[in-house]
């Protein structure tokens, strides 16, 4: 996944805009181009339409203006193909079902047979690591195995398109690095699923990305697109390395610009 030399294109964003009724521009302009298989995060100010951006590409809001195809079509036929898939920030459980009935829920929702689900269910929860807790209530589950059932309900589909707003921003740090290197391996594992991660975290965003889009201030638009051409498997100590910290000091100068 170091070269996208004849990749598909993914999502295609032309002149992207989003006005919302009481006169705020949220998005203005956008023009960005995703390939089959990257792992692009955006990072930006509070307020500077990354989530707004990420509706739209899930078709749950439309734009006001402008272009936007998603695997080859409108964003909202994608999402009735269940070919994109949303984590949040917040884990989102229901708290009345155990882990294997939540992560099966999207299944259950398309109408795919119990025996079906269920079995796709626990091949993505020994992927995340939560097997032996698949009958746990949310409540007995720490922070971070609540994010890893979370991502587990979203792959339990085999999304082509996962989509990340700020998933470790409520974590601590040792969670938050641990979860970037499951969340690499889980992305490594499928070469035909691109992963859109939305972080204020500069380092977290180097140490994930094939490419970071860095946002400027209301109205939105991409400012810079910073490659990080460094290959995979990475690990922890990619991020003691000079290429490491010369790349955060581009993304950090890109965010004061």
């Amino acid at each position: 996944m170091t070269t996208l030399t004849g990749a598909k294109e993914w999502v295609r964003m032309e002149r992207l805009s989003k006005v919302y009724p009481n006169g705020t521009v949220a998005v203005k302009e956008v023009d960005l181009t995703i390939h089959e298989g990257e792992f692009l995060c955006f990072v930006g100010p509070s307020g500077c339409g990354k989530s707004t951006i990420f509706k739209m590409i899930t078709g749950l809001s439309n734009p006001s203006s402008g272009k936007l195809e998603v695997m080859g079509r409108a964003a909202s036929e994608a999402r009735k193909q269940s070919d994109t898939a949303f984590v949040f920030q917040d884990h989102t459980l229901l708290p009345w079902n155990s882990v294997i009935d939540n992560v099966m829920l999207p299944l259950a929702l398309r109408g795919v047979p119990r025996k079906e689900r269920q079995g796709e269910a626990e091949r993505v929860l020994e992927m995340v690591g939560l097997k032996d807790y698949m009958r746990s209530m949310p409540r007995e589950l720490s922070g971070g195995m609540k994010m890893r059932a979370s991502i587990a309900r979203a792959l339990v589909a085999r999304p082509k398109l996962l989509l990340m707003d700020e998933p470790f921003g409520a974590l601590d740090e040792i969670t938050r690095q641990t979860l970037q290197i499951e969340l690499l391996e889980l992305w490594r594992q499928d070469p035909e699923m691109t992963v859109l991660f939305v972080t204020h975290n500069v380092f977290e965003a180097v140490f994930l990305s094939t490419r970071i889009a860095v946002m400027t201030p209301r109205p939105g638009k991409v400012a810079e697109l910073i490659n990080v051409p460094v290959p995979f498997p990475r690990d922890e100590s990619f991020r003691t390395t000079p290429e490491f910290g010369q790349i955060v000091r581009s993304v950090s100068q890109a965010l004061k610009h």
